[in-house]
């Protein structure tokens, strides 16, 4: 059945602006609709195209043979070893078919068992027509690993725990939130200790915790295994081994499975955007060639990060990368996925020393890479249709219209996106102005502009911002006092106070005006010290700013549990009223001298007060519905590290006159650098 074929009418209906454009989109989704249709033809569907981790790759029989399978067109021929077979490039050679596949059957042992050792070491070792031997990783393998004391090339291991050994999940996934509130973390980091942490640490101590915080999603970064671990999981080799940095592929599915018995959903950061160029234990140059997977010559290669760019227009690159997907669904459980360099996959120049404006003009024509944006498309059209669950997140700079409304509708098929400017504007603000230079025309407008009608995940800081080069917020306002001013023995400084002040004014105003979705990175929900730094040859290798000190927070003497109590409470205030997911709020008020925002979401009216010094009595606020409100949260309370100015215990009446364009108001004291929130009772 072929798709549904869109109309110029359709874009327009979702957005009239798109005047100028729609013959592109209209375009761009018949060329989706082309491929579609022959993935339906050819392979027989989404369902068929996207199972190949169970065509290719090390498959287990029921017979107990081994069939494994390998594309390698340019190999003349092809032979697995490994230790099963003592790395003999004689005893199993492999055979190729018209489309460059090599396979190979390999039957059970006398006894019946599996060929092949759980556990053990094998390649697949190619002659090319030049007569050269390469081995190589097979591309579909689920677990690598790397012993560093010897070289830091990876080696394919053949996973096949007994049945004993085999995890079995055991508890349903969550149903889709209605609020999404994320919590972002690096299994790795997430040690006091100086080391790489682990899956069955992070499912004993951090999955409580998270829980506990309020946050329902989970992103997992780093996860695909990489290179190099100072890379953040961004250098990929292997893309269906989920790390062993951190542990066995069985106690990853624990960690997944025990989230769900939380409520917790799952995502998983993938990158789809480039591949790391390792040769010996990597895609690039697998059959020899430069263009398998990747395109070939300077269009393949990402300068900036020094890696390979997908081949997106190709039927076996989209095989794998869709099959790539559906394979982190099936066997591990997770629930969705963020992807990763989103704007450097839509844009030929992959969004390097180029500033988008947001005029429309900018996001079609000749800059775009087409076959990147449909396999967007495809990606999230095949995981939305297979799994109507699924949450995808895309990690775009750029704005690109209609990224995040559904494909049948020509989007580009995303749930949300990331809203990348808020945390810029921040670090921009703490770095050049001072607090009475902030211009909340400005903040407003930034926290506010989203395209109409596409979803996104706002957030104050992320892994991106805590980057060894950058500061946390908690860093960029208090910096050195950190280390001598954050115990309640210790005065409460100036500095002190208007850190933890605007620290929980920065994250509530953008965790309540800035999206439909909201993001932090651990450790910055309780104003994490310093920055992260990963070990490398550059720093001695030093553990000491990969990890999080979850001691500091612990600790009942130390101020930075205020941050912690207030996060749980702005989250657990979202789960109660659920704002993220209500309609865009209404700014009543943004004063510039006053240094005062309010606002109306969710049938709460949210005020603050980013004045450095001033605070006001009998403030008179507008608010459209009328009665009698209460104060639901405020940030000034002791237990937030606050001076409690203010009673908790008041009830406040709304007057019928307008008041800045709202029909009632109410009037409130609200202390310098303070924010309240009100319910009707």
């Amino acid at each position: 059945m072929a798709s549904k074929q869109l109309t110029t009418k359709d874009v327009l209906d979702i957005d009239p602006w798109l005047e100028k454009e729609a013959g592109a989109v209209v375009y761009r989704h018949d060329l989706f609709r082309k491929w579609k249709d022959t993935i339906h033809e050819v392979e027989g569907g989404y369902d068929k195209f996207s199972r190949g981790y169970e065509k290719f790759g090390f498959i287990i029989q029921a017979d107990k043979s081994v069939l494994y399978r390998e594309w390698a067109p340019n190999a003349k021929e092809a032979v697995l070893i490994g230790e099963f077979n003592s790395w003999n490039r004689i005893s199993h050679p492999m055979q190729k078919d018209d489309f460059g596949v090599w396979s190979i059957t390999i039957p059970p042992t006398a006894s019946g068992e599996v060929a092949i050792p759980h556990d053990s070491k094998v390649k697949i070792s190619m002659i090319l027509p030049s007569g050269e031997r390469i081995e190589r990783l097979p591309t579909w393998i689920q677990r690598v690993t790397q012993d560093l004391s010897v070289s830091p090339v990876y080696e394919a291991r053949f996973w096949n725990p007994p049945a004993s050994q085999t995890y079995k999940f055991k508890n349903a996934r969550p149903p889709k939130p209605q609020s999404v509130r994320i919590y972002e973390a690096h299994v790795g980091i997430s040690t006091s200790e100086h080391r790489v942490g682990t899956y069955k640490e992070f499912t004993t101590n951090m999955l409580p915790r998270i829980r506990d915080l309020g946050y329902n999603v989970i992103q997992l970064m780093a996860i695909m295994e990489h290179a190099y671990y100072a890379s953040f999981g961004y250098q990929v080799t292997s893309f269906f081994a989920a790390s062993s940095r951190y542990g066995t592929p069985e106690e990853l599915k624990e960690l997944i499975d025990t989230a769900h018995g939380m409520g917790l959903t799952v995502l998983l950061d993938i990158v789809h955007s480039h591949a790391c160029k390792n040769v010996l234990d990597g895609l690039n140059r697998f059959d020899g060639t430069d263009h398998q997977y990747f395109h070939s010559g300077s269009k393949g290669q990402h300068e900036l990060w020094d890696s390979r760019l997908f081949n997106y227009g190709h039927h076996e690159v989209l095989r794998f990368l869709l099959s790539n997907l559906r394979y982190w669904v099936e066997q591990y459980q997770f629930d969705g996925f963020r992807f990763d360099g989103v704007t450097s996959m839509m844009y030929k120049h992959h969004g390097i020393g180029t500033g988008f404006s947001g005029g429309y003009h900018e996001y079609f024509g000749d800059n775009v890479d087409l076959e990147a944006v449909i396999y967007l498309m495809l990606a999230n059209d095949s995981m939305h249709t297979l799994y109507p669950h699924i949450i995808t997140i895309a990690e775009d700079v750029s704005g690109m219209p209609l990224l995040c409304v559904p494909v049948s509708s020509g989007g580009v098929g995303f749930d949300y996106r990331l809203s990348m400017a808020i945390p810029d504007m921040w670090i921009k603000l703490l770095k050049h102005k001072t607090d009475d230079e902030w211009e909340f025309g400005n903040i407003v407008h930034t926290l506010t502009n989203r395209r109409h009608g596409e979803k996104s995940i706002a957030y104050a800081e992320s892994h991106d911002q805590a980057l060894v080069g950058d500061k946390t917020l908690a860093f960029w306002l208090m910096d050195k006092e950190m280390y001598t001013n954050m115990s309640d023995l210790t005065e409460y400084t100036p500095i002190i106070a208007r850190g933890i002040a605007l620290h929980k004014m920065i994250r509530l105003i953008v965790h309540s005006l800035g999206g439909e979705g909201y993001l932090n990175f651990e450790g910055n929900e309780f104003g994490h010290p310093e920055w992260l730094d990963f070990p490398r040859a550059g720093n001695g290798d030093s553990f000491q700013y990969a990890r999080r000190q979850w001691n500091i927070v612990d600790d009942k003497l130390l101020r930075y549990r205020y941050l912690n109590e207030f996060d749980k409470a702005m989250n657990a205030l979202d789960a109660k009223y659920n704002w993220l997911s209500a309609p865009q709020a209404y700014v009543s008020l943004k004063h510039e001298v006053d240094k005062v925002v309010v606002y109306e979401r969710a049938g709460l009216l949210f005020i603050f007060n980013f004045h450095p010094t001033q605070s006001f009595t009998d403030y008179r606020v507008g608010v459209e519905v009328p009665g009698d409100y209460k104060i639901v949260l405020s940030s000034d309370e002791n237990r937030f590290g606050g001076f409690d100015n203010i009673s908790l215990d008041g009830k406040f009446t709304t007057t019928p006159l307008e008041w800045n364009g709202r029909k009632n108001y109410i009037q409130v004291y609200i202390p310098t650098r303070t924010c309240i929130v009100l319910a009707k009772i």
